[in-house]
């Protein structure tokens, strides 16, 4: 109810001054103040949920909150299991790029004694050497080249007599041979070599085959 419309009707009047006298109406405060008390009481209304759901409800909170603990330390651990990773592949690819550079510096150095054949060689040539110490310099050098290879790991391929194998050797030409050798390696024009399983290069080689006619004739 509007209070100045309580207050408004029926006014009294003053006798002295005749003009209206303002009542105030109690009654819009009693109202105000059932309804506050009204508010309050169903403000402190019980839930009306089981028991057992509230329950349920509050594991079900708790297993989200474990959930997400669990996630934030999953995904911790994954991060800090993706950087040891990360400095162990760094740490492995810089071992194995000093174990190379070590490799290469080694086997430049056993390269060295080569070119120091090489230089007397030619300072003998130079000064008028024979041809005995010239060919013995350039024996010297050969052996300490094949020295330095075999240090490295490198293995020359095998012709003398060989069945020709076009895996490891290169066929430069044939030559008619006796059944006997047909297929056989007969000259070795360039040294194969390997390292390990991996082919370098293949020999170039000459290979016999025997004559038809001479088949026949060996048969």
């Amino acid at each position: 109810m509007d209070k100045r419309f309580a207050e408004d009707r029926n006014p009294e009047l003053n006798e002295d001054t005749g003009e209206p006298v303002r009542v105030t109406d109690r009654r819009r405060i009693h109202l105000d103040q059932a309804g506050a008390a009204q508010s309050a009481q169903a403000g402190s209304v019980p839930s009306l949920k089981p028991t057992y759901v509230e329950e349920l409800e509050a594991r079900t909170k708790a297993a989200e909150n474990r959930i997400s603990e669990v996630q934030a330390r999953f995904e911790q651990l994954r991060q800090q299991l993706q950087k040891e990773t990360d400095e162990t592949r760094q740490r492995l690819n810089r071992a194995a790029e000093e174990r190379a550079q070590r490799d290469k510096a080694d086997f430049i150095a056993a390269l060295l004694p080569v070119m120091d054949n090489l230089s007397r060689a030619i300072q003998a040539a130079d000064s008028g050497g024979s041809l005995e110490t010239l060919a013995a310099g350039v024996r010297s050098t050969a052996a300490s080249f094949e020295n330095a290879l075999a240090n490295a790991g490198v293995e020359a391929i095998e012709t003398a007599d060989q069945d020709f194998n076009p895996e490891i050797h290169e066929a430069v030409d044939t030559v008619a041979v006796e059944p006997d050798r047909d297929g056989k390696i007969i000259t070795e024009y360039s040294r194969g070599f390997r390292i390990g399983d991996r082919l370098l290069r293949p020999a170039r080689v000459q290979v016999g085959r025997a004559q038809e006619e001479s088949k026949e004739a060996f048969r």
